[in-house]
């Protein structure tokens, strides 16, 4: 018998909540779209090395033994993931756009949610007055 392990991703609701943070602007659709193609395509998928990511997408950008970075909805967005290989999880570690992605150290960046983000601003905000 043979025990076929396909990607899982961790977590989808990342995905979701990235989507439902940009409902109402311009180009919504086409975003959440794209990020619910990546998340099917990837659980559908069976990668054991960075070669396996890059022969199904070729853009992707390997960074390191385990990080990858997916561009999302045409470039406009970037996805940094950490792969673990060998238990086939795909771990989401930030998402944003590409001018954000410019500001970020790939190798290092850890998910923190848009509502996390907000809270951070308030609290920050908050200390200037």
């Amino acid at each position: 018998m043979f025990n076929i392990m396909c990607v899982r991703v961790i977590a989808r609701k990342t995905l979701i909540g990235f989507a439902e943070h940009h409902s109402g602007h311009k180009g919504y659709r086409a975003l959440k779209s794209a990020l619910e193609s990546w998340f099917h395509e990837v659980t559908r998928a069976q990668w054991h090395n960075p070669a396996d990511v890059q022969s199904h997408y070729r853009t992707a950008s390997i960074v390191g033994s385990d990080r990858v970075v997916f561009n999302i909805n045409g470039n406009k967005f970037r996805m940094v993931t950490a792969i673990d290989y060998k238990r086939q999880v795909v771990f989401i570690k930030w998402i944003g756009s590409h001018s954000d992605y410019d500001k970020i150290d790939v190798r290092t960046v850890e998910y923190e949610s848009e509502a996390d983000k907000d809270r951070k601003r308030s609290r920050q905000g908050a200390k200037g007055d």
